[in-house]
This record gives C-alpha cells, structure tokens and sequence, in this order.
C-alpha cells in the first residue's frame, strides 16, 4: 500500500514518503514522513499490529512522522512497542527527533527500540528474509530493502494421485516436510512425492537513489521494484545535483535488470504525472506511478518456463 508518494514537499494528492509491505499478516512499514498515521488511518489498515518500521535514510521528509505515531499507538494502548530500523546516523536522528524534541527530557511513552542496520539479513523467519543494500544519497547511511520469500516446497500431483494422498491436511503436513500416515495406515514422506522447489515473491524497494548502476546487480530479476523518480530526463544535472533518479534512469535500470514490475514514487511537484509515466514508459513499458493508497500485490513471476503464480 503506497502511503506517500511525493517527493521533499507533500502536494494536496500525494503525503511524504511512507510505504506498507504485508506479508501474511505481518506489516513492515518503510519511511514515515510527516502525516503517515492520517494516512494508514485513511487507507482502511489502521495502526494495530504495527511493530516495525525500516527508514531508508535519516532526512525529514522519510522520519518526521514517527512522533506522532509513536504517540498514537501509545495512546491506543496497540501493541507492545516499535522497533525502528535504521543505519547509525538515521537512528541518532530518530533518538533525537523522539526524546529532545517531542518529549524532551523523558522517554516515548510505548518502547521503542532502534535496530541499527548494516548491510545482509535484518529480518528473518520461516517465510520471509529481509535484506538491506546501500544506496548512494546524499550522505552515507542510506539503505533499500529487499524483501524475499523463501523457497515454497511443491508437491508432485502425478505422485500424489499414484500414492491416493487426499487433499486437505495430509498435503499441507507434506508441504511442511513432515511424515503423513494415511486412513489406510499407509506412511507417506514428503521426499516421495516432492517436486522442484517453487521460487518464492522478491521485492525490492529503493528511496532515495543518486546511482542507478550501483542497484543493478540487487535489482535484478525483482517480482517488482519500487523506486524515487524525482526528476525527468530533461533535468538530469538537477537530478544528479541533488543525488536523485530521473523516471529514465529508473526505467533503465527496471529494463537492463530484468525487472517485472516497476513503480515510481516520490514525485516531484514541478511534473505532470503523466509526463513521468510516459517518459518511464517509453523505456520500460508498463511503468506505473503510483499514487497514495493504491494497493499493489506481488507475486513470484515464472522462471525456467514455468506459467506465472
């Protein structure tokens, strides 16, 4: 769910940047500009079961929204507190932010706890493996985040016809790699009936970019990329000026690394909308930019001649 998709400056139709990736139930919120809890209010999620939220980078427009959630889900009493993930210079700036400015001398009424990152792993479970990459910005400390499902196990239907394996929970006890034993006292592992192992959704989400080539290699073969298009091609020294991505320069980097699905966010207000979608588009076709609330799914796209999931 695209919560904010301006760039520095907020307009009437879009907030500042913040994004909601949800997996099976968990949510992970990325960025929190100024006004993200009006939006999730907006967009029908709400604040529970809100406990982590990944910041790309410490400037305003990306942070300054974290008091005033903090201080409504303390007041809503949801949840047991946040942890907040960030490079070291990004959670300095959040320490700050929450206890000199907004509650200047205490602490944060909920539990926050700052998780700084380096680059690899930050978040792992039996389903899902969240990495963090650096990006070039202004500055150091600037971080993407892939979002990557573990391989699923599949199950051969000729197998399981042969092996009269009935639907229901015997097969999902197989998926899960366990032994079943069936009505007929039968017992069927999970080896027997087996299949190659489903490729599982990959997401990768970029905030603020100065280098598009340096994202190539951990762009590649994304399900779908979410990226900045501050600027259009024909402000590229601006662009580089101020260490951003024109829509071209993201459509590139979405065409040469294979990418399935590309949407671009944090907009500038001196653009059109549909300027920036047709100058994406003319290199990558079937760009999209996205707007606040819209809901996107992603879904593992086919490899080695597989139909898509």
């Amino acid at each position: 769910m695209f919560l904010g998709t301006a760039g520095g400056v907020p307009s009437v139709e879009r907030g500042l940047p913040a994004l909601l990736v949800v997996h099976e139930g968990r949510r992970f919120l990325v960025d929190c500009g100024e006004g993200t809890q009006r939006q999730l209010l907006k967009s029908g999620l709400g604040l529970r079961r809100l406990d982590r939220v990944l910041l790309t980078h410490g400037h305003v427009d990306h942070l300054l929204g974290l008091g005033g959630l903090v201080a409504t889900l303390a007041l809503l009493q949801a949840g047991e507190g946040l942890t907040v993930y960030g490079g070291a210079p990004t959670l300095r700036a959040v320490r700050a932010l929450l206890g000199e400015v907004i509650w200047p001398g205490g602490r944060p009424p909920i539990e926050v706890n700052c998780a700084e990152i380096t680059p690899g792993v930050i978040i792992e479970d039996q389903r899902l493996v969240v990495r963090a990459f650096p990006v070039s910005h202004r500055g150091a400390d600037c971080f993407g985040f892939v979002f990557e499902e573990k391989p699923r196990s599949r199950l051969r239907p000729e197998r399981l016809a042969a092996l009269a394996v009935p639907a229901g929970p015997e097969r999902r006890r197989l998926v899960r790699g366990e032994r079943v034993v069936l009505a007929d006292g039968r017992t069927v592992a999970p080896e027997e009936v087996a299949g190659p192992a489903a490729p599982g959704t990959r997401l990768v989400v970029v905030g603020d970019a100065g280098d598009a080539a340096e994202l190539l290699d951990v762009v590649r073969d994304a399900d779908a990329l979410i990226i900045e298009a501050t600027f259009l091609e024909r402000d590229a020294d601006k662009a580089a000026e101020r260490s951003h991505l024109t829509a071209a320069q993201a459509a590139r980097l979405a065409r040469d690394a294979d990418v399935r699905a590309l949407y671009l966010t944090h907009l500038s207000n001196r653009y059109r909308e549909a300027e920036v979608e047709a100058e994406a588009r003319a290199i990558f076709p079937g760009a999209v930019v996205a707007r606040d609330f819209d809901r996107v799914t992603v879904r593992a796209a086919a490899r080695d001649g597989e139909s898509r999931g």
